[in-house]
């Protein structure tokens, strides 16, 4: 079946138009109804392109719905509740597997995992090792190094705490927002494994 990629027109293939009394080929698709509690599109219609126009302009997606199932089908998370087929309990139907029921006995997508986490460690410089990704930022925000040592940064800490805090730079209140980015930065690598 041959399907004309801008305006949806199929070639009939010897389909006759749905709509009543007309002789015409069915080359248009339109929604069927909709059985209650399927998730699905349902049947589809065929009809001709005169006949497609009508239904269209007469569509009404929320025909028959009560008003929860219409706020239901309208909000941003419809759909989303749910779990995909292949991923429910009951999957594994027409040939899609069941991934409830997948195993990695011999560990290979762990693997595969670990030996890249593995390689992107020792493509970084030993130094660097030692930090995490959020420990390297806060690291880069008080103008630190990876090489440096806990009374290294206790003396950093000091000296911006004195230049931004408002109590010994003179009541300048301007670098609020620097001071809190000192204080969280601090906060992060005092936790840090590398100085334990």
């Amino acid at each position: 079946m041959r399907q004309h990629r801008f305006h949806g027109r199929v070639e009939s293939g010897g389909r006759q138009c749905a709509w009543p009394g007309c002789g015409e080929a069915g080359e248009f698709r339109a929604p069927g109804g909709r059985p209650s509690g399927f998730d699905g599109p349902g049947d589809y219609r065929w009809f001709c392109l005169d006949h497609v126009r009508a239904f269209n302009s007469g569509y009404d997606y929320f025909e028959g719905m009560d008003t929860e199932e219409i706020l239901r089908a309208q909000s941003p998370l419809h759909g989303w509740e749910t779990q995909t087929r292949a991923f429910r309990p009951d999957g594994g139907v027409d040939g899609v597997p069941r991934w409830a029921d997948f195993a990695d006995p011999l560990e290979a997508i762990q693997a595969r995992a670990r030996a890249h986490v593995n390689r992107r460690r020792a493509e970084m410089k030993p130094e660097a090792a030692r930090f995490s990704p959020d420990e390297r930022r806060a690291l880069e925000y008080l103008g630190l190094g990876v090489d440096i040592d806990r009374k290294t940064l206790r003396m950093r800490y000091s000296r911006l705490l004195r230049q931004y805090h408002p109590d010994h730079n003179g009541g300048d209140h301007s670098h609020a927002a620097k001071l809190q980015g000192v204080v969280e930065a601090y906060g992060v690598l005092k936790k840090a494994a590398a100085f334990a």
